[in-house]
């Protein structure tokens, strides 16, 4: 078995667990063991990103995370895999890898370990991890991205909600155009842009304006949208205009 890529990522130092003997391996509950049989096939093959939990059976921080660990696999399902790797039942994976304490996290994404941490986590801390290797939509520019394009003009900034809400706070340079009305003025969404910039849509939270440019794109017509929304450029700390 070959282990691609090694422990390239950023360590964190933690609390580890070492001691006892270990018995038989429990249940993952929603989560499921990988061995060193299937270790290629579903972690280094994957087409999204892994998170590991390298455990054992006599760890009690483990259990304790366990329903932690369970719930985050639930919430990120379809964008990223959650598995646990038993240390004892895999000890070549867990040298290979120099696994000196358990529970540590591993993030494999493109068939290489990107990042790791020591420890027992909380799922805040399990999303920091993995949410930089999620697939992306179609479209999909990051706060820091579309701040980038703005600052250099090849943007406009379209905002879906309503005028009050506009009138409230949103991003500079921003045109206002409810969303409810955008498919019916597809033309004067370019106009507003103009000749040498393209309309880059957003909302509060994302959603809504991502999933109006993902019936767009159907149609032919891409349009490009904010991940996140304005609470996102808001959480990075970039301008607002009131």
């Amino acid at each position: 078995m070959t282990i691609l890529g090694g422990f390239g990522g950023r360590g964190r130092g933690g609390a580890g667990q070492g001691g006892a003997s270990p018995a038989a391996p429990q249940a993952g509950g929603g989560v499921p063991y990988v061995t060193e049989r299937d270790f290629e096939a579903a972690v280094l093959r994957s087409e999204v990103p892994v998170l590991i939990e390298f455990t054992a059976d006599w760890c009690q921080p483990c259990k304790a995370i366990a329903p932690e660990v369970e719930a985050f696999a639930r919430e990120v399902a379809g964008k990223a895999k959650v598995v646990k790797i038993d240390i004892d039942r895999s000890p070549a994976i867990a040298q290979q890898l120099r696994i000196q304490s358990v529970p540590t996290f591993m993030v494999v994404a493109e068939g290489r370990i990107q990042d790791g941490v020591v420890g027992a986590i909380r799922k805040k801390k399990m999303l920091e991890l993995v949410e930089p290797f999620f697939p992306r939509a179609a479209g999909a520019l990051k706060p820091a991205e579309l701040a980038q394009l703005i600052a250099g003009g090849a943007v406009v900034p379209v905002d879906t909600r309503d005028a009050a809400a506009y009138g409230r706070a949103h991003l500079p340079g921003a045109v206002n155009l409810p969303i409810d009305e955008i498919e019916n003025r597809l033309a004067e969404l370019h106009m507003l842009a103009g000749e040498t910039s393209q309309p880059v849509l957003y909302c509060r939270g994302g959603d809504k304006t991502k999933a109006l440019s993902e019936r767009l794109t159907e149609q032919g017509l891409p349009v490009a949208f904010l991940e996140g929304g304005l609470l996102a450029w808001e959480a990075e700390g970039l301008p607002i205009q009131r």
